[in-house]
């Protein structure tokens, strides 16, 4: 009897002890994981500059008549890795994944019309570098002449848009948004606008710049003078990856001074929108004026 107790006791040490094994094996593990998520969130890693964008949404990202991916924003971060000697590398995510591949490591920044304005402690943005405005797109013969005209209509909008998002929101446009006959979501603007054109919605919510892109190249649009809100572009990280922020931050700055910022947004139809440097230039005026 005394034999049979002792044996079930040295039995019971050992698998205490094979569990702490792997109990500590497996803490191991999720400390070294956590460790190489952590380094690879602090800069680009071996000298490459990974950014997440939307292909579909002119004239920050897209695809060109040539098969390359182009656009406002993904030239401009071009301009920051040519300054830095990195390589850029244009990775197209599902826009309703951004956060996962931002989290996962996919990718080091989300750069792409992201709209920091309600978002300012979800990540870490760099300055802000575009005023804008969500905005009501339709037809010309719409009838549709304010936001009030939007009561019982089809209204279109973007997955994981920061549009959706205000209609959405209590202290946006929900209010709003609960007027409308159906709040319809699609996958990107170009199938959003191919159904205005076919009469299935009868007006989309989006950003300024990409609904003054759209209707550019189409006849029979208009955007209402009306705004939804005033919205600011800035470039997400990974919340905490500071020292890739100011880094990018820096190199914004220099290429505002160089006058390449200004080449582009005049490139892509954009000058009268963007705000780079403004919040900089208020803060050293208040700064000289209490001196």
């Amino acid at each position: 009897m005394k034999k049979k107790t002792i044996e079930a006791a040295l039995l019971s040490l050992m698998a205490i002890s094979v569990l702490a094994g792997c109990g500590k094996k497996e803490a191991e593990t999720e400390a070294k994981t956590e460790a190489v998520a952590t380094e690879k969130t602090t800069t680009a890693e071996a000298g490459k500059l990974v950014v997440g964008f939307d292909a579909e949404y002119p004239p920050y990202g897209y695809m060109d008549n040539d098969g390359e991916y182009t656009g406002f924003d993904l030239e401009l971060a071009q301009a920051v890795c040519d300054l830095e000697g990195w390589e850029l590398v244009k990775t197209p995510i599902d826009w309703n994944s951004k956060d996962m591949e931002l989290n996962s490591g996919s990718i080091d920044c989300i750069w792409n019309g992201f709209t920091m304005t309600g978002r300012e402690d979800e990540y870490t943005w760099s300055v802000p570098y575009v005023d804008n405005s969500q905005v009501i797109a339709t037809k010309d013969n719409s009838g549709i002449a304010g936001l009030a005209d939007l009561a019982g209509k089809v209204v279109g909008v973007q997955v994981g848009s920061s549009a959706l998002a205000l209609l959405e929101d209590e202290e946006g446009q929900k209010e709003l948004a609960d007027t409308f006959g159906t709040l319809q979501q699609f996958s990107d603007y170009n199938s959003a606008f191919a159904e205005l054109q076919a009469g299935s919605i009868e007006a989309i919510a989006m950003d300024i710049g990409v609904a003054q892109y759209q209707i550019k190249s189409r006849e029979g649009f208009v955007i209402l003078d009306e705004t939804l809100s005033a919205e600011k572009y800035a470039i997400g990280f990974k919340k905490g990856n500071e020292e890739l922020r100011d880094i990018v931050n820096a190199d914004l700055m220099t290429l505002l001074e160089n006058g390449t910022f200004a080449e582009l947004a005049e490139k892509y139809e954009l000058s009268d929108m963007v705000c780079l440097g403004e919040e900089e230039a208020a803060e050293a005026a208040t700064e000289a004026a209490a001196e």
